[in-house]
């Protein structure tokens, strides 16, 4: 299984911007599914976005026209880029892959780092 680890978190005022980083030990070329997971407390862990094999990308709502994921396979590196952060936004974020593609099919990893806080506040 592959370790995730992720930075970038850190205190941003609204409407600030803060770029998440995601490095990954092993290559990212095959994973089906890179993305970011949030939690804040008390409540459950959400998906945030979901950048795909085939260059597809996905948000939740709340986030939509805000976040921007990428991934470089070559780097074995996935982003989360951040803009006009709100407070709501404040929780601990986290890289997720799901599976490796194989001409069977995908096989389950099921991948997680252990998270980079990002709070916005005045």
């Amino acid at each position: 299984q592959a370790q995730l680890r992720e930075s970038g978190g850190g205190l941003v005022q609204p409407g600030g911007s803060l770029r998440l980083s995601c490095a990954a030990s092993r290559s990212i070329s095959s994973i089906n599914a890179m993305d970011w997971y949030r939690q804040a407390p008390g409540k459950q862990r959400e998906l945030v976005a979901v950048a795909r094999s085939d260059g597809t990308t996905r948000y939740a709502d709340s986030v939509k026209g805000r976040f921007t994921i990428s991934r470089d396979n070559a780097k074995k590196m996935v982003y989360l880029q951040m803009n006009s952060l709100k407070p709501e936004d404040t929780a601990v974020y986290y890289c997720h892959q799901d599976c490796v593609i194989t001409i069977e099919g995908c096989n389950p990893v099921d991948a997680w780092g252990q998270g980079t806080l990002v709070t916005v506040s005045s």
